[in-house]
């Protein structure tokens, strides 16, 4: 928690200093980003609430003066855009380092990696409301599918990947554990770039992230508790802690202090890419040699896992009449699990030292997959729906016999 604080107090200053006045800030492009946005917003205006992501949060905020402090931010703000919009290539970059130099982050020890995996938590908590949570209890539809998805579809298929390539004991429950965590918050900028629903993606995560308090130790109980030695309660209070103490205060600070975060909020996207970058180099560097010893035998799984989970997490949804761009925004919020909890809570744990390993694989595997995914939908066309969901009634009316039997005759009403 210090390191918490300590991330809050750093950003105030920088963002005091080089950010234009909060009435400049509320863009609608920081407007949009925020998951109850679209409550406020007309109804011929809620496409654009779609369409935005946490890119445009940076690049999107227009100083109102030419002065030094301005000239500093606007330069930030293209910088970041295109740091953000490259993090893909910042996660191999890191990986491969992490490598070929595991001492490199030798330094990034459990605390600063429990502080960083907070950080994560943090930013997406700064944008969440009260509200927010009112809005996913009247459309619970697409939340509650992307749901069951994430912890009753991801975790068999992660068992039956890891019997069927005959994996040790110990890495079949790094596997599972993989496939029974939360999704990650990298899947809200994926799902931009994939012209998903940002708002619905950033809903999503935190119906899972909150899930995953109960869910993982769980989940992991039931299917590990005969295979290696797994602390439920101690993986729920390292939920709680690293999870929901975060989330909730980024809620809290959103809630009686919104000029400040309107103000940080552009910092926001680098805070989660740097974040994100160092927690795949700390995992990787932690367990390299397991990883280059490892071989097709543990990458093809997980690569399966999260491919098989991602394309699963889509056509599931398309055939249960969602649409395209609820269907897209599922499927990568299923492929893209927390890899870097995972690895946290095997590392805090699990008894077994190789139960980390395909965490801190999936870690890499996890960014490819949902990136790739991301950058093909993006070149595939898409007709953004008019509303943000329709609700189950409207999507599955009730079977009226008298009106089907009428209809099947071509007989009018």
């Amino acid at each position: 928690m210090k390191i918490i604080s300590a991330s809050i107090l750093g950003l105030l200053p920088t963002a005091v200093a080089f950010a234009p006045p909060v009435a400049q800030l509320v863009s609608p492009a920081v407007t949009a980003y925020t998951p109850n946005s679209n409550v406020s917003l007309s109804p011929n205006k809620s496409l654009k609430a779609k369409e935005v992501s946490a890119l445009q949060m940076t690049s999107a905020v227009e100083p109102p003066s030419d002065g030094i402090g301005t000239k500093i931010f606007n330069a930030y703000t293209k910088t970041a855009s295109l740091a953000t919009t490259l993090f893909p290539l910042w996660t191999v970059i890191f990986t491969g380092i992490a490598l070929k130099s595991p001492s490199s982050f030798s330094w990034f020890t459990t605390e600063y990696f429990t502080g960083a995996l907070a950080a994560l938590m943090l930013s997406m908590g700064i944008t969440l409301t009260p509200a927010d949570f009112a809005k996913v209890a009247s459309r619970p539809n697409a939340v509650l599918m992307q749901f069951s998805l994430c912890y009753a579809m991801m975790p068999v298929l992660a068992l039956a990947l890891g019997k069927a390539f005959a994996l040790d004991p110990s890495l079949i429950a790094g596997l599972v554990l993989v496939g029974s965590i939360n999704g990650g918050q990298a899947s809200n900028l994926c799902t931009y770039i994939a012209k998903g629903n940002v708002a619905l993606s950033v809903l999503m995560t935190t119906a899972t992230t909150l899930g995953a308090i109960f869910m993982t130790p769980l989940l992991c109980k039931g299917l590990l508790g005969a295979v290696v030695p797994v602390d439920a309660k101690g993986i729920a209070m390292s939920t709680i802690q690293v999870v929901l103490a975060p989330i909730a205060i980024g809620m809290t600070t959103n809630q009686f202090f919104p000029k400040f975060v309107k103000a940080i909020l552009p910092f926001a996207p680098v805070v989660g890419v740097v974040s994100t970058c160092l927690l795949v180099a700390s995992a990787v560097a932690q367990v390299a040699d397991p990883i280059m010893n490892a071989g097709l035998s543990l990458q093809l799984p997980i690569l399966l896992l999260h491919l098989v989970g991602g394309l699963v997490g889509y056509a599931l949804p398309r055939l249960s009449g969602f649409g395209e761009v609820a269907s897209r925004t599922m499927a990568i919020e299923t492929s893209m699990k927390s890899s870097a909890f995972g690895f946290l809570l095997a590392k805090l744990h699990f008894g077994e030292y190789a139960a980390r390993v395909p965490s801190a694989v999936s870690v890499v595997w996890m960014a490819l997959t949902g990136s790739i995914l991301a950058v093909i939908w993006r070149y595939i066309p898409v007709t953004p729906p008019k509303t943000f969901d329709r609700s189950i009634i409207e999507k599955y009316p009730p079977f009226k016999p008298k009106k089907a039997f009428k209809k099947l005759f071509g007989k009018s009403e």
